[in-house]
């Protein structure tokens, strides 16, 4: 599961991070990131294999997205799909067109997570995870487009979760497919099922700490966020 993500540098030190990919798809959030708790329906720099927006810029290229897929399909107040698992996308009717052809690097330096400590989602524990060499990585998405009754381009993201790895289970069962950079290529190209990737991130390159459950609103944006803290004692099992 992936609902809450983190970048917490501006948006040209992200793009210097994926320096493989044209930018100029994404300009226009140069003033909404440093994100610290950033959450579905906003919009995110995204990389797609290929898009024609000048004469002579083809992909891998930055553009602009919004988080939660609302494909071609999709009727009017549908909900959109922030995660979609890994098993089976490729031949979920919903999904498996976008998989084959529109799938994306979605660039972040974190994400959160939450525990259920007492197993009843009363009380649960927010989680910071992040890589163990503080570097930014990319999580595995897919996209579509559409037009709206505006007749404006809309794009929009989902991530692919996959089964938590050992770190990761302490705290939930599913976790974001993260791809290594020697992947991302792979990733965006023409290949119609690159499902091997889709695997859970080895836990030695990760970390996670506990952080404040500030993070549950998506208006508390503020470095603090993804401070790490000393959470309560977990209660004694019966």
């Amino acid at each position: 599961m992936c609902g809450r993500v983190f970048i917490k540098t501006n948006l040209e030190s992200m793009m210097n991070a994926f320096a493989f990919a044209d930018r100029k798809g994404a300009l226009g959030l140069a003033n909404q990131f440093p994100r610290y708790n950033g959450a579905p329906s906003l919009d995110y720099p995204i990389i797609i294999r290929e898009m024609v927006l000048e004469p002579d810029v083809m992909g891998p290229v930055f553009v602009s997205a919004g988080w939660g897929l609302i494909p071609g399909w999709m009727k009017p107040g549908g909900r959109p799909q922030v995660n979609v698992r890994s098993e089976g996308i490729a031949r979920n009717s919903k999904f498996k067109v976008a998989y084959r052809a529109r799938r994306c690097l979605v660039p972040i330096d974190g994400f959160f997570e939450w525990k259920d400590i007492l197993g009843t989602g009363k009380n649960k524990q927010p989680y910071a995870v992040a890589m163990k060499s503080g570097e930014p990585f990319a999580l595995a998405g897919i996209w579509e487009a559409w037009r709206n009754a505006a007749d404006v381009d809309v794009r929009t993201f989902a991530i692919i979760t996959c089964p938590a790895n050992a770190m990761m289970a302490a705290i939930h069962d599913r976790m974001p497919v993260i791809l290594h950079p020697e992947d991302y290529e792979r990733w965006l190209s023409p290949e119609p099922e690159p499902d091997d990737l889709m695997k859970p991130f080895p836990s030695e390159l990760m970390t996670m700490w506990p952080i404040g459950k500030a993070v549950g609103s998506p208006e508390n944006d503020t470095p603090d966020i993804i401070e790490q803290i000393n959470p309560d004692p977990e209660p004694p099992m019966l």
